[in-house]
C-alpha cells in the first residue's frame, strides 16, 4: 500500500473511531494534547500525509483502538492484548449435566457441525438410571431434580440443527460394558439398558449424529469440543479453556478429523460393535 492510500485509510478509520466512540474533534484534541487544527487537518478529505508516530499513538489511545489498525496494518481495531483476552478465556466448569455455559455454546453454534471428545461417555447419550448413578453421589438428593431439569436441554441438543460427531476411546465403552474401572459397581441391568439406548439412538440419529471409537494405545485426546468454526473448548476439570481465534479452532478441528480417520470403529460399524458387546453382558452370569 502506498503512502497516499495508507493516509486515506488512516483518515477513514480515524473518522470511524470518532463516530463509534461518540466523540468529536475537540474531544480528541483535548484527550491527545494535539492542536484542534492538527486534528482537523488529519480528517480533511484532501489530506495526503500521515501524522507522526506520537500523534498516531495518542489518537489510538484516546479512541481505544490499536495504532496498527489506524494505519491499516491490522484488520481489527482492538489491541493485541484485547484480542488475546477475547480469544482465550477460562470459565468455571461446574459438576453438572448441562451447565448454562455449555448450553449457551451449543445454541450459539446451532447449525454448525459440533465435534466432541467427551471426558467419559457423552451425557446426551446416557439413560436416566446411568445419570442417576453417575451424578447422584455428587448432587445428593437434588440429583433427580437436576436430571429432570437437564432433560429438556439434552433433548434440544439431540434435536438441534447441528450435526454431531463424537469420538471416544475404545476402552471407555468396554469398561462400561464390563462394569470395570470407573464403572465398577454399575448394575448389569443398567449397563444393558445403556447399551440398548445407544443402539436406539445410533439408528434414530444417524447420520446427523456419528460416533467413532479410537484406540487410546495409538492415539490420545484431551476432552475437547469444537463448535463449528466459532469456538474450541478444552475441559480441564474445574474449568473450560475456550479458544475463539481461527487458527486454534482450525487446529483442534484437524486434531478431531485425525481421530476420525484413525478410528478403529467407524460410525457405520458402531451399532454392530455395540451389539456384539451387548451379547457379552447378556451372556454373562447375573
Amino acid at each position: 500500500m502506498d503512502k497516499r492510500h495508507r493516509a486515506q485509510l488512516f483518515r477513514h478509520r480515524l473518522k470511524d473511531a470518532l463516530r463509534r466512540g461518540g466523540s468529536n474533534q475537540s474531544d480528541l484534541a483535548r484527550q491527545t494534547g494535539v492542536d484542534r487544527s492538527t486534528i482537523s487537518q488529519l480528517l480533511r478529505d484532501d489530506a495526503a500525509r500521515l501524522p507522526n508516530a506520537h500523534v498516531v499513538g495518542a489518537c489510538a489511545t484516546a479512541l481505544g483502538v490499536s495504532a496498527d489498525w489506524l494505519l491499516g496494518l491490522a484488520e481489527h481495531p482492538e489491541s493485541a492484548a484485547d484480542l488475546m483476552a477475547s480469544a482465550l478465556t477460562l470459565t468455571d466448569a461446574p459438576r453438572a449435566l448441562v451447565d448454562e455455559q455449555i448450553f449457551d455454546w451449543h445454541r450459539e453454534a446451532e447449525g454448525y457441525k459440533i465435534r466432541h471428545v467427551p471426558a467419559a461417555l457423552p451425557d446426551m447419550l446416557k439413560t436416566h438410571d446411568m445419570l442417576q448413578w453417575e451424578y447422584g453421589p455428587h448432587l445428593g438428593r437434588t440429583a433427580s431434580q437436576a436430571i429432570t431439569a437437564s432433560a429438556k436441554r439434552l433433548s434440544w441438543m439431540r434435536q438441534s440443527a447441528s450435526d454431531y460427531e463424537v469420538a471416544m476411546p475404545l476402552h471407555e465403552i468396554q469398561s462400561l460394558v464390563q462394569g470395570t474401572g470407573y464403572y465398577e459397581g454399575l448394575s448389569r441391568q443398567t449397563r444393558l439398558d445403556q447399551v440398548d439406548h445407544w443402539l436406539d439412538l445410533s439408528e434414530a440419529l444417524y447420520p446427523r449424529m456419528r460416533l467413532y471409537l479410537f484406540d487410546a494405545r495409538r492415539l490420545y485426546s484431551a476432552p475437547i469440543t469444537v463448535f463449528g468454526p466459532l469456538l474450541a473448548v478444552i475441559y480441564v476439570g474445574r474449568n473450560y479453556l475456550a479458544f475463539r481465534d481461527v487458527q486454534r479452532v482450525r487446529a483442534f478441528s484437524d486434531h478431531f478429523d485425525h481421530l476420525v480417520r484413525e478410528a478403529q470403529i467407524s460410525a457405520r460399524s458402531f451399532p454392530d460393535h455395540i451389539g456384539a458387546l451387548r451379547r457379552t453382558i447378556a451372556d454373562a452370569s447375573p
